[in-house]
């Protein structure tokens, strides 16, 4: 079981970039998939989260009415549409996925992690 976020880079604030998170080794509509992020020195919280079917999304306060996470099952990938970036979007962006149906915003709940991507947001 592997997953591979990429798709990170630097932006100008209010641009836009678009997050993917490959899953091989399984079938990744079997799973919910979160998005997560840590920025410097600060703790890892949840971005948005996605369930299995894809009939529910969750999304943080912080990026709501801006981020849109999807899945396509026929890629096994799942994407995290981030638009009007700002500079507190800057962190390490990582992938998970739990083997259960129901997505959740809780690091705690996800046991597999692809390795992060970086986001950097200018001012």
């Amino acid at each position: 079981v592997q997953l591979q976020a990429f798709g990170g880079g630097l932006v100008q604030a209010g641009g836009s970039l678009r997050l993917s998170c490959a899953a091989s080794g399984f079938t990744s509509d079997h799973y919910a998939i979160g998005w997560f992020r840590q920025a410097p020195g600060k703790e890892r919280e949840g971005v948005s989260c996605i369930s299995s079917s894809g009939g529910s999304t969750y999304y943080a306060r912080s990026v709501k009415g801006r981020f849109t996470i999807s899945r396509d099952s026929a890629k096994n990938t799942v994407y995290l549409q981030m638009n009007s970036l700002k500079p507190e979007d800057t962190g390490v962006y990582s992938c998970a996925g739990k083997v259960k149906p129901v997505a959740t915003m809780l690091g705690a709940d996800y046991a597999y992690w692809g390795q992060g991507t970086l986001v950097t947001v200018s001012s």
